[in-house]
């Protein structure tokens, strides 16, 4: 009996061995033994006094053999650039320590495709992607296909915008390739150089083939990137930052280090976290956690990551080290963790203060006073070119077979031309057909020899060139094609067996303009900095510190448009301080939902109707508006807002515009004599990204140059005033379109705004006539008294009504549930409730959050827009290691960009 006794005295007395088998230096993509974190965990061990640490060295590794290291009884050895992990795992097998990471699995940690075959065989969840192997640079391979917006690797598809990753996991050269529609370009990440962890190059569209990659689809996470450090199986740590995606530049605090922020796991995140850790046999590791519409995805797992700068998370890591040593090789031994920790012992007890809040220009106690909680807006796009529209009979066979090779040869069906490839092939063809003749005869008014038809064809069709040679680049954002099939006749197979039908004629329409222009850009860029400043009170540029702190819960929804898209993204580089330009942080920080903010397809009848209604009213020879409702009540009366004279300033709008279109006609007259002598065949020059977001000094030197601004030139100028002419008012039928006064409307502001340096006479008084006009129009659009308005307007704006609402019970229902947990903490911190007393407490108020559902009518929100809200990303910090001085603070912003 006492011979045990002293066996345990003995083992007790010996200190556990922990062997630091390591690289010292940082070389490429390892990790230093000395490093700030691991020299705080290691201090935190040795403080408990029963761990010994043994450092090998770099001499010993490299040089020494196995037999000759020193023998340890825990092992902490990870592979880094110049590692001998094969060595390593041979003295493992000599001298068999326990170890925190296993070193076999490590191999895997190196290769990205292994990394991601584990991780599916354990079902854990990652982005889809797909592999392609080359043996030699540039090999080509026949189950690789790229086209403009897509890659596809053995049949899968990946559309713009994906992500291309080197198979190497040691290659940090990641790629993210945007689609036409977003402007093109890729964005390059890497390890972070200066305050640089990205960079945008808009000219590359071409994915990389010197090696093997992944591709996988992009996972848009609103612009933050999440890391997941474990130790052990059940402990899991999480901090987030801002994503290189967005724009590059590496937020750091006043000592330079890069700013990252705790955030809260969920259950399956930390389930995840688990399995990542027993699936590569690694206690200590890395990896990123994506999180995209309610779901998360896991991606690069690292081996032995530990986080930087958080005293919390290093007692924690400490401790579950402690206890991992202490079950391997000293079971006898109480694994418990001391009330009070060594390294603590000494530290002088920090007095308990109440959490405070800034807010409101209010400083108080935390809840007692009003709290910013929620900021929704709805917002329109910024100043824009006119939107165009061009509709055209076409029977030429080149046009016709142009249809068919993008329709899949169906006779009947329509096709949309919309990609460079596509619009491409669509001027190769025009550029056939157009004729030589020249502008000036074209549109000389005694011209004679041709019918008006002809004449009406070959000049629709030179705007068609025009447009589509506009700016130099093309953009499928901007500019739109449809060629759907009008006539069809009966034709002999070319294999002369039976008949086939071929199309003789098809109606092209071809949709342009609406480009948010450069004045566009800067006008929401300083919206959303006059937003950060005035809608957070009291906040300032805290509301930055709140957004990075994961305490700002931002989403932003755009419709389709890419003028409404290209607003909301230069607003969010105004509000958050980005830098950079716009695709990416578009891709990134931007969700499309046409089907919430674009609604005027739900009521095209009723709005129909009204404008019907509305061209009787203004086309009436009577000089007053008809009434049905009380002088009273002059809102109520159909038409309310119209000009009381709006027929008679019908004609003398006509009248205005035919003598503007004349100015515009002998400028572009003078412009086609100066091209004349170009080539037919000049081909496009490459894509110009400072012409595709219409830079300023652009501007200025086509201003210089006596030319109209952007990229349009006096032909498409011409056009576009031609249109209006003709459509607005039909010589023959003596009838007015008065759909036509919202976009006569848009023209003379467009170029009194960004042309007035042609000085054309009488754009001005076209536009104070075109103004009175517009501004009783386009309201009566919508409906032509309050009754229609609302039935319309509740069409238009069902979805996102809806999805106000729900944001509205949201913040509710959040703000109630930090309140009670607030309470909870403060009365537990006082006295302490008998069972009986919760009970009863519990019965008698049930709980406010149902309480609050219940007390808001959600029966006409559907329950799609339910799912939707929980597919919404969402970041929270976490209050326990969170260093800011009010973690519950919390402020919801949602912000909603529509052309309606």
């Amino acid at each position: 009996m006492a011979e045990e006794m002293d066996e345990e005295l003995v083992l007790a007395a010996k200190k556990i061995t922990i062997g630091v088998c390591v690289m010292e230096k940082k070389v490429k993509c390892g990790y230093e033994v000395f490093s700030a974190p691991m020299e705080q965990i290691l201090q935190r061990l040795q403080a408990f006094g029963e761990f010994e640490v043994v450092y090998f060295g770099d001499k010993v590794i490299l040089e020494e053999p196995i037999e000759s290291w020193p023998v340890c009884d825990c092992l902490i050895a990870f592979h880094s650039s110049g590692y001998p992990l094969e060595k390593a795992e041979a003295y493992s097998a000599l001298r068999k320590p326990f170890l925190v990471n296993e070193l076999e699995p490590q191999h895997l940690l190196h290769d990205r495709r292994k990394v991601y075959e584990r991780l599916e065989k354990f079902e854990i969840p990652v982005p889809r992607y797909a592999l392609v192997n080359r043996e030699v640079p540039y090999q080509q391979l026949d189950y690789f296909i790229e086209e403009e917006d897509f890659v596809e690797v053995h049949g899968m598809r990946f559309w713009k915008p994906f992500v291309e990753k080197p198979i190497d996991g040691d290659n940090h050269s990641i790629m993210i390739y945007y689609p036409s529609s977003a402007g093109g370009g890729m964005k390059e990440l890497f390890r972070k150089v200066g305050n640089r962890s990205s960079e945008f190059h808009p000219e590359v569209r071409r994915v990389r083939r010197e090696g093997s990659y992944i591709y996988e689809e992009f996972m848009p996470t609103g612009g933050t990137d999440v890391k997941v450090y474990t130790v052990g199986p059940e402990y899991a740590h999480a901090e987030a930052r801002k994503s290189p995606v967005v724009d590059g530049v590496v937020m750091r605090n006043p000592d330079g280090k890069e700013v990252r922020y705790p955030v809260l796991l969920t259950p399956a995140e930390k389930e995840m976290a688990r399995e990542v850790c027993i699936a590569f046999r690694q206690a200590v590791c890395g990896f990123d956690l994506l999180r995209c519409e309610g779901r998360s995805y896991v991606c690069d797992v690292n081996g032995w990551s530990f986080v930087k700068n958080s005293h919390k998370y290093y007692d924690d890591t400490a401790c579950v080290l402690r206890k991992m040593f202490l079950d391997a090789k000293a079971p006898h031994l109480s694994s418990a963790i001391p009330p009070t920790l060594p390294w603590k012992v000494n530290e002088p007890v920090q007095p308990s203060e109440g959490l405070t809040r800034q807010g409101s220009g209010i400083i108080g106690t935390f809840g007692q006073s009003e709290e910013l909680r929620c900021v929704i807006a709805v917002i329109r796009h910024g100043d824009r070119t006119p939107k165009q529209k061009v509709k055209l009979k076409v029977t030429e066979e080149k046009l016709l077979n142009l249809m068919l090779k993008y329709n899949g040869g169906r006779p009947r069906a329509e096709t949309k031309l919309k990609s460079a490839v596509q619009l491409q092939d669509l001027l190769d063809a025009t550029r056939m057909l157009v004729p030589r003749t020249s502008f000036y005869i074209l549109c000389r008014p005694d011209r004679e020899s041709d019918s008006e038809a002809e004449v009406e064809h070959a000049e629709k069709l030179r705007q068609v060139k025009a447009v589509l040679e506009e700016g130099g680049h093309f953009s499928g954002i901007y500019r739109k094609v449809q060629l759907k099939p009008l006539k069809w006749i009966k034709v002999a197979k070319s294999s002369g067996e039976g008949e086939e039908e071929r199309p003789v004629e098809a109606l092209m329409v071809l949709k342009y303009g609406g480009v948010l222009t450069h004045a566009g850009r800067k006008q929401a860029e300083e919206l959303g900095r006059y937003f950060r400043n005035n809608m957070y009170p009291g906040e300032g540029t805290g509301l930055l510190r709140l957004h990075s702190t994961y305490r700002h819960d931002l989403k932003i929804y755009s419709s389709d448009e890419g003028r409404v898209q290209m607003s909301a993204a230069a607003f969010a580089k105004g509000l958050l301080d980005l830098e950079g330009q716009l695709t990416p942080i578009l891709v990134s920080l931007v969700s499309k939902d046409s089907s919430m903010l674009d609604g005027l397809d739900n009521a095209s009848i009723e709005m129909e109707e009204a404008k019907a209604r509305l061209n009787e009213i203004i086309t009436s020879s009577s000089k007053t508006i008809p009434s049905n409702g009380s002088a009273e009540f002059s809102w109520m009366v159909d038409g309310a807002g119209l000009p009381p004279n709006a027929s008679e300033l019908l004609p003398k709008l006509v009248s205005l515009i035919k003598k503007v279109t004349e100015q515009v006609r002998l400028l572009a007259t003078d412009e086609d004599e100066n091209l004349a002598e170009t080539s037919l065949y000049d081909v496009i020059p490459p894509y110009d990204q400072a012409k595709a977001l219409g830079k300023t000094n652009i501007d200025v030197d086509r201003i210089a140059a006596g030319l109209p601004c952007g990229s349009e030139g006096f032909l498409l100028m011409y056009a576009r005033w031609k249109k209006l002419e003709r459509d607005l008012y039909n010589e023959r039928k003596e009838r007015f379109d008065i759909t036509q006064i919202p976009d006569v409307y848009d023209s003379c502001k467009y170029d009194l705004l960004h042309n007035a340096h042609l000085n054309l006479e009488g754009l001005d008084k076209l536009f104070k006539v075109a103004q009175a006009l517009a501004d009783g129009v386009i309201p009566n659009e919508y409906g032509i008294n309050p009754k229609q308005k609302l039935k319309i307007g509740s069409k238009i704006a069902r979805r996102l009504l809806g999805k106000i609402l729900i944001d509205l019970r949201n913040t509710r229902e959040e703000a109630i549930s930090v309140a009670e947990l607030k309470s909870n903490q403060d009365h537990d911190s006082s006295s302490v409730k008998t069972e009986k007393e919760d009970t009863e407490a519990k019965s008698k108020h049930p709980n406010k959050n149902e309480e609050i559902r219940k007390s808001i009518t959600l029966s006409d929100i559907s329950m799609d827009q339910e799912d939707d809200d929980d597919k919404e990303t969402k970041y929270r910090l976490d209050p326990k290691y969170a260093n800011v001085k009010t973690p519950e603070r919390h402020v919801r912003t949602r912000l909603y960009f529509t052309s309606v």
